[in-house]
């Protein structure tokens, strides 16, 4: 027994792996070690379950799907007339609370517990290998040594812009737009990205005056460009004031509780209630002990494809924190390829498959990452774009169907907008992305998903019969308009 141990104040712990922040992923990397008979621990010095579940996908998610079931209602006969009334806001909000249990972790707790996972709450820091000290809520501390390995599972947080009067004006973040207790007369959002266009269209909705202010030429940069211009024209069309082009200046609040002012370059302001920025995230990796184990606080960590620390043959990084996908089903699926590579290295390493698809490898990282925007319309996409399949060297052909034509989006609703886009190598003939834009199109998603995963050949997937009248059936509009030589419209 050390004289730390003697006095009371400090525990020393040994388990076989050590997790670094207790959201989805660091959740299922412990699951995924434990399901393989080592021993886990894991630290968080918040709520178990992390930004997921109680700031980012469940709470945005609960506020979006009445915007979107009504909108969806408003374009159905015999419906459309009872659905044009407001949204019952308090109504909404409540579900929200219950959705993330009144961010009360309890349920999550008892999870861990139940597959044998010890938790530690506090803030954790790495203090040299495989060693992280613990300073508890009470000013207890923990020492945990990881026999084989620890994993940082940290993820990120909002990064707000360094503007004139933005420390005063109080400005939303992701957490404050996905928690807020009321709705916003009106809404300044900035920022064209996910979160910017999920909470515009949430907010909208709920009834705030949304202006959505975007520096770069449209909305979702990162997708096929006419995925963004289908949500602008969206929102514009529902009242929102969508402007691109333009970069803030300053903010200024009026009083502790007054209306905000976001100043213009060039000199014009918006004024609202509140001001959300959606401007990007970092990683929190700033004050977790990296440089006890000569890595740079406050950086993204580089990771191998099963997910191990470059240099660092006992540290991994699963999550958002290593900048590869910064998705939390992409999270989740990080965690199970990291949990699998943990534990092959623990019982020797001889069984270890990090070639391309192996089950040590995240393949899917570089190849098929998949996304949904909850817009309305959605907006959803795996693989590559048209751009990108090019910068990647490969001899790419995009073909694009008007979802119009597809007779299953006619009788979903009346009036349906949408488009989708499949990218095809020319060489190998077989799919490697596919944007959906169009009411329901999230759900059509995991076909596209198989087929680039699986890289099915185009000459099989006309064998994938698609069933009529569903939606389903763009698949086999893109792949006539591939048969017929159509290129992108």
């Amino acid at each position: 027994m050390t004289p730390a141990e003697r006095d009371g104040h400090t525990r020393e712990h040994e388990y076989d792996v050590v997790v670094l922040g207790a959201g989805p992923v660091g959740e299922n990397v412990a699951d995924r070690v434990r399901a393989a008979g080592l021993s886990a621990a894991v630290v968080e010095g918040e709520l178990i379950g992390g930004e997921c579940s109680y700031w980012a996908c469940m709470p945005s998610k609960a506020l979006l799907r009445p915007a979107i079931a009504r909108s969806e209602a408003r374009r159905v006969p015999g419906l459309r007339g009872h659905a044009y009334g407001p949204l019952d806001a308090r109504e909404v909000l409540a579900h929200r609370d219950d959705v993330v249990g009144h961010w009360k972790d309890d349920g999550q707790v008892d999870w861990l517990a139940s597959v044998d996972v010890h938790l530690y709450r506090g803030h954790g820091r790495l203090h040299g290998a495989r060693r992280v000290v613990v300073e508890g809520p009470e000013g207890d501390r923990q020492v945990l040594t990881a026999r084989h390995a620890v994993a940082v599972c940290t993820g990120t947080r909002a990064v707000l812009p360094e503007l004139p009067g933005l420390p005063g004006a109080r400005p939303w973040t992701s957490r404050e737009a996905t928690s807020s207790a009321t709705v916003p007369g009106r809404l300044v959002v900035v920022g064209g990205g996910v979160v910017g266009v999920e909470m515009a269209t949430a907010w909208q909705a709920l009834g705030a005056r949304v202006t959505l202010l975007v520096r770069g030429g449209g909305l979702l940069p990162r997708m096929e460009p006419f995925a963004g211009e289908h949500v602008a024209d969206a929102l514009a069309e529902r009242g929102a004031d969508v402007r691109t082009g333009v970069a803030v200046a300053a903010v200024v609040r009026d009083g502790h509780e007054g209306p905000v002012t976001v100043v213009l370059e060039g000199g014009d302001h918006v004024e609202g209630d509140e001001v959300l920025f959606a401007t990007g995230r970092r990683p929190r990796t700033e004050d977790i002990g990296l440089e006890t184990v000569g890595l740079e606080p406050g950086g993204w960590l580089t990771v191998d494809d099963s997910l191990r620390v470059a240099g660092h043959d006992w540290l991994y990084a699963v999550g958002d924190v290593n900048h590869r996908a910064l998705m939390t089903h992409q999270g989740k699926y990080q965690a199970r390829i990291a949990g699998a590579a943990i534990a092959a290295r623990a019982a020797g390493g001889g069984s270890l498959d990090t070639a391309a698809w192996g089950p040590h490898s995240a393949t899917a990282d570089h190849a098929a990452v998949t996304q949904v925007v909850f817009t309305d319309p959605e907006v959803a996409s795996v693989g590559l774009t048209l751009a990108a399949a090019e910068a990647a060297g490969h001899r790419a052909r995009a073909v694009d169907v008007d979802m119009a034509s597809v007779a299953g989006a006619g009788l979903y609703a009346q009036g349906y907008r949408g488009r989708v886009r499949m990218v095809v190598d020319l060489d190998r003939e077989t799919v490697l992305g596919v944007t959906l834009v169009g009411q329901g199109t999230g759900e059509l998603l995991h076909s596209a998903t198989v087929a680039v995963t699986g890289e099915v050949p185009i000459a099989r997937l006309w064998h994938a019969v698609p069933a009529y009248p569903t939606l389903s059936e763009a698949w086999l509009r893109l792949l006539e308009a591939y048969r017929d030589g159509a290129g992108p419209a």
